[in-house]
């Protein structure tokens, strides 16, 4: 499994996972403005055109405890206003067991090493067993 250090490295790392998968991949797709002006960003964008579907990926690195934590919930908020379906994939020793438990009470969230299954759900990709039993790769 990777151990990206960066926010970049973990918005590469959920573009591979997605790209192994056979999925289509952008990132930093811009969407229209915040309520204050700002333009909207969706990090990584995974599609399968067969499909006709898209899932948003917004990307939450975090290597020390610190404010970026007060962020995430209007993160998941915004995600709402985004024109296609998404979720956040954290990554990073500087998450609180507070905000992990959050994260994923939240439905909208994804740790990096539990990507790819969510990614196989969501696009209707085979399941391997060996996931299902958590029993990983």
């Amino acid at each position: 499994m990777f151990a990206p250090a960066t926010w970049q490295g973990l918005a590469a790392a959920c573009a591979d996972v997605a790209r192994d998968l056979g999925l289509q991949v952008e990132t930093e797709v811009y969407v229209g403005r915040r309520i204050w002006g700002a333009r909207r960003r969706i990090d990584v964008v995974v599609s399968d055109p067969s499909q006709r579907r898209s899932l948003g990926v917004e990307v939450k690195y975090q290597k020390t405890a610190g404010s970026a934590e007060e962020k995430i919930p209007s993160t998941i908020e915004d995600i709402a206003a985004w024109p296609i379906p998404g979720i956040v994939v954290f990554h990073g020793p500087g998450f609180s067991a507070n905000m992990r438990a959050f994260l994923l009470a939240s439905g909208k969230a994804v740790e990096l090493e539990d990507l790819e299954v969510w990614l196989r759900l969501y696009f209707a990709l085979p399941v391997r067993k060996a996931f299902v039993d958590g029993e990983g790769e």
